[in-house]
């Protein structure tokens, strides 16, 4: 079984193949490829399988993914779709 994380998705960098952003995933943010959904955007939520953004959600369903998450212990406090925000500070994580 493979098991895909939702994340927001913060920014974008490069094009086509390269092309690359940094995605929200409750309070780590991560590097992820997004080669193989040309049609994601900033605010945008992503599902993420082994660094690689395979499909987007609307904010509804990853909500209900971060349920899911938190009922079977995977998720930590912090990951609400409500409490999510703009990049803090610009640093890196």
């Amino acid at each position: 079984m493979c098991l895909a994380v939702p994340g927001q998705l913060l920014e974008i960098r490069g094009e086509d193949l390269e092309r690359s952003g940094r995605v929200r995933f409750g309070g780590v943010i991560r590097e992820v490829s997004l080669a193989c959904l040309p049609e994601a955007r900033v605010d945008d939520y992503v599902l993420v399988h082994a660094g690689l953004a395979i499909s987007r959600l609307d904010a509804d369903e990853a909500e209900q993914v971060f349920r899911y998450l938190e009922e079977i212990g995977l998720a930590g406090s912090g990951t609400e779709v409500a409490q999510r925000g703009g990049p803090t500070g610009g640093g890196a994580s």
